[in-house]
């Protein structure tokens, strides 16, 4: 199991060539890659997002790349010629309009606007492709490493919620019997109560008794709510448990409202009600869970 949460890095300096990726996650329902690297990488940006959803399947990955190449290589500058020309004849709608101030336009401030010079370079790039992805899998190897120590904790966790549950729930086996038995007690000493002395029907008393007790009976949402237990903690060995999780969560919750709603007894009303508070804890914790 792995949690969502982690950072993780990696470096490569090697022959004139510094590379040093930055990993960080958070939760979230999907895998959602935001990448910051030079211009220079943008060629393997489809190489970067497939190396990522090979090694994460959930979370929002913010990927921090940068690159520092200090091999010989000859240095150009490209102008672009359209982008400045917009710049001044923007310049020049400026200066109509507040032809008081200072002018100091030059061709040197003029270049230094951004864009208007695309710095280009003949050195080798081929070794990028190989040295970005080595190194982006050690950065993501690290990462995986501390979001499974993450995740062991949250699985600790968890089970020791689960087993709360499991003891709550056997609270309630052992109450749930005892329910109808109060209320034929209840029932009995009000209606002799209001007959005062005067005979009435015991058969009468006992079917009210017996269709109270099929209305109130809660077996088959306990028996599905252990059998929802044991499913809970096989998942939580595997790996990328987090989907599956949820989903079951939401099954946890189903089977607890009903106990709730169908107990009609204050023991076990106050026992669903804990069950409802610790399911709610899975929940949220199973939000970090990939």
């Amino acid at each position: 199991m792995h949690s969502m949460t982690g950072y993780g890095k990696a470096e490569y300096n090697q022959d004139g060539i510094n590379l040093v990726i930055e990993l960080k996650t958070v939760n979230n329902r999907f895998l959602d890659l935001v990448p910051k690297y030079p211009r220079v990488l943008l060629k393997f940006d489809d190489l970067i997002r497939k190396t990522v959803s090979a090694h994460l399947s959930r979370g929002r990955v913010e990927l921090f790349i940068t690159l520092k190449d200090t091999r010989e290589s000859f240095k150009s500058f490209t102008p672009d010629i359209q982008l400045a020309k917009r710049y001044y004849d923007a310049y020049l709608t400026l200066k109509q309009n507040f032809g008081d101030l200072e002018d100091d336009l030059t061709l040197s401030s003029l270049i230094r606007v951004p864009d208007v010079l695309t710095e280009t370079s003949d050195g080798d790039d081929s070794c990028y492709g190989e040295i970005l992805s080595n190194t982006l899998v050690e950065a993501l190897n690290a990462l995986n490493a501390m979001r499974k120590v993450e995740g062991e904790k949250l699985k600790l966790d968890l089970l020791s919620r689960v087993n709360e549950i499991t003891k709550i729930l056997s609270t309630i086996r052992e109450r749930a019997p005892e329910i109808a038995k109060d209320y034929q007690k209840r029932l009995t000493d009000r209606v002799a109560e209001a007959m005062q002395g005067v005979d009435f029907d015991q058969a009468r008393l006992l079917q009210e008794v017996a269709i109270f007790a099929d209305k109130s009976n809660i077996d088959e949402e306990m028996t599905r709510l252990e059998s929802h237990i044991e499913q809970f903690k096989a998942i939580v060995e595997s790996e990328n448990a987090g989907r599956k999780l949820d989903f079951l969560v939401q099954e946890f919750n189903r089977e607890a409202n009903t106990i709730c709603s169908k107990s009609n007894d204050i023991i076990i009303t106050d026992c669903g009600l804990k069950l409802k508070c610790e399911i709610e804890k899975i929940r949220e914790q199973i939000q970090n869970i990939e």
